[in-house]
């Protein structure tokens, strides 16, 4: 029989400890990770416990209203389990939680597994207990475009070219501990093109690339002494995922982003499995950046889906 509990600040350690040691469980499910912007959601994450109150999974949650959410917070985050997690405990899982919810009066659930991109070992229990105990639809579909880092795709032409121009123009690339000069960069763009700042502040990223040196990197491109690009990753396990992405009009001009992703394929290679350049699309997948996903598909990467369920309770 699986018991539910809300997380609460005292399960910090408990949290933290099944969370690194599960099999498909990210740093961003780390408390101290999902911390940094808790005054901004409800949370209401919840822990599955066996009968003999061992901890079987864990889910990043928040309420809004009478509908629970695979924490808004984070680009995914369904069940987080264990190697010991199996089938008929993830159908006995969800039972339990969509009995829970009920009674504490949500009325339907939005549910965002983890792309088996990001599991250590396959983990797809949860997909298989939600056809069988929910009456749900597939509320969202958004495409990431994705490299094979033991078997990549050849780059296109155009892609090769720019990485020579900016090679030519004499761009560097770098490893960097300093966001401020391609955060302004970034914040730019975002700004000129949608009228918005990026999701993390200048001091939020920092305080997270301090909590998670070895996650959170910058990898930046250079000319003359000047950012003129850049790139954020969040290293996942055997996953490497593009957080942000941007370059000055300079940047643009000289090819600085192929140059940086050039860099970045080569060098992961061997090292990690997938490298993840994030989603193309906006309004859950109902509207496709052709633009923006050409250019990743040129670095030799190819789709893998990032669904969004919903059900009533």
């Amino acid at each position: 029989m699986i018991t539910v509990e809300r997380y609460s600040p005292e399960r910090f350690e408990e949290w933290n400890n099944y969370v690194a040691a599960s099999k498909n469980g990210t740093f961003l499910f780390d408390r101290r990770y999902m911390g940094y912007h808790s005054d901004r959601f409800a949370d209401y994450s919840l822990m599955f416990y066996d009968e003999k109150h061992r901890l079987v999974a864990v889910l990043p949650a928040n309420a809004e209203g009478d509908v629970l959410h695979s924490h808004h917070g984070l680009t995914y985050g369904g069940l987080v389990v264990g190697d010991a997690f199996r089938t008929v405990t993830a159908l006995e899982t969800m039972e339990a939680m969509n009995a829970c919810l009920k009674a504490d009066g949500f009325r339907s659930v939005v549910y965002k597994p983890t792309p088996w991109i990001y599991h250590r070992q396959p983990s797809e229990e949860d997909l298989y207990a939600i056809f069988r105990k929910c009456d749900y639809r597939i509320t969202g579909r958004d495409i990431a475009i994705v490299v094979d880092l033991s078997n990549p795709l050849p780059f296109m032409e155009l892609r090769r070219r720019n990485a020579a121009k900016a090679s030519r123009a004499g761009v560097t690339v770098e490893w960097a501990n300093d966001y401020q000069d391609f955060w302004a960069v970034l914040d730019d763009n975002l700004m000129q093109k949608y009228g918005v700042h990026p999701v993390h502040s200048m001091d939020e990223i920092n305080l997270l690339a301090d909590r998670f040196p070895d996650n959170i990197l910058l990898c930046r491109a250079s000319l003359n002494g000047i950012t003129v690009a850049g790139v954020v990753l969040f290293v996942c396990g055997g996953t490497v995922h593009v957080q942000y992405i941007s370059a000055s009009p300079e940047g643009k001009r000289v090819g600085a982003l192929d140059a940086i992703f050039s860099y970045l394929i080569s060098y992961y290679s061997g090292k990690k499995s997938f490298f993840d350049f994030g989603k193309s699309t906006e309004d859950m997948g109902r509207y496709l950046n052709e633009g923006l996903i050409f250019q990743k598909e040129g670095f030799g990467g190819r789709g893998v889906c990032y669904d969004t369920y919903e059900w009533r309770l």
